[in-house]
């Protein structure tokens, strides 16, 4: 059997999820609309952090990052399938498909170490109060999210050279909404078992110490709010890494049933599902989470909000 890559062939077919006129038609809008919040919500997050002095603090500043991350994330993958089911198509080009294999796992990537940076910050800034403006200077802040989007672009690099290397059957059918690479590996007539073993190493080595370092973070903030005498020093201490901590869970808990998914055999539907909650709805809900439990966010939105409307 001819390859792909033999054969030329220009284009890969995605799925989606349902080839049903009614319910098409029900997907383009609610991930139209899952999109558009997506965008205006982290918009609002990277504006309200830019324009308000009281905001120039490492945790806005990654979070900023993060919802700058979360609206490339989400454009590297629905736009494309909004113009498919309003087109009525299936088609994504080899090149197409190769860049958002890139650039989904650019910025998945991204998410972890900014999420960790984050977890670090929080530990410093509770475990270590005084010294927090000193450690966590706008020096070191910056020197993360550069080693954030370096290492990320790396490992994205990497995945995606490989992936270049493989040769594809005349079987281009990828059952997702856009090309997600364990979909696409399916696919490949080539040996994929340096791929695979690359992949998981890398996300172990990714994924696994990222968590360890965000567990070992809040392991000692854990012991610092204890060590609290009053249960308002507590819960003032604990708010503070709330909105993060439902961050991370939210994100972890569904990249690991995309895992978990993609592992089991004739796992198409359920991985598909899954990647929605890690890819669409996570980077949806972040700015929700942060606006409704942060106090300094939520009055700099309002604030911004009425200027806006008031101009208007």
């Amino acid at each position: 059997m001819k390859s792909a890559n033999d054969t030329q062939i220009p284009e890969f077919l995605l799925l989606r999820f349902s080839e049903e006129a009614e319910q098409q038609t029900l997907m383009l809008g609610l991930f139209l609309t899952m999109y558009l919040i997506t965008v205006f919500g982290n918009l609002l997050i990277i504006l309200a952090v830019s324009s308000d002095s009281h905001l120039q603090m490492p945790m806005y500043f990654f979070l900023s990052n993060l919802s700058f991350g979360d609206i490339c994330f989400t454009t590297t993958t629905i736009p494309k399938m909004l113009v498919n089911i309003q087109t009525h198509s299936k088609v994504i080009t080899y090149k197409g498909c190769i860049t958002q294999v890139y650039f989904s796992i650019l910025f998945a990537a991204l998410d972890v170490f900014l999420l960790t940076s984050m977890a670090y910050d929080r530990f410093v800034a509770i475990c270590h109060p005084l010294h927090y403006m000193v450690i966590m200077n706008s020096r070191l802040c910056g020197l993360l999210v550069l080693v954030s989007w370096i290492l990320s672009a790396l490992y994205s690099l990497i995945q995606c050279l490989m992936l270049l290397q493989l040769s594809f059957c005349t079987n281009v059918e990828i059952p997702h909404y856009f090309c997600e690479l364990s979909e696409v590996l399916k696919l490949a007539c080539s040996d994929t078992f340096l791929n695979n073993m690359v992949i998981y190493f890398e996300s172990l080595l990714l994924g696994g110490g990222s968590l360890f370092g965000i567990l070992y973070s809040y392991s000692k903030i854990v012991s610092s709010i204890r060590r609290i005498s009053s249960s308002q020093g507590k819960y003032k201490a604990f708010s503070t890494c709330a909105s993060h901590l439902s961050v991370v869970s939210l994100f972890y808990c569904s990249a690991l049933g995309v895992y978990l998914s993609s592992a089991a055999p004739q796992s198409s539907r359920s991985n598909t599902i899954a990647s929605v909650l890690y890819s669409v709805v996570t980077p949806m809900l972040n700015p929700f989470i942060y606006s409704l439990r942060n106090k300094d966010i939520k009055k700099v939105l309002t604030t911004f909000i009425v200027m806006r409307t008031t101009k208007i």
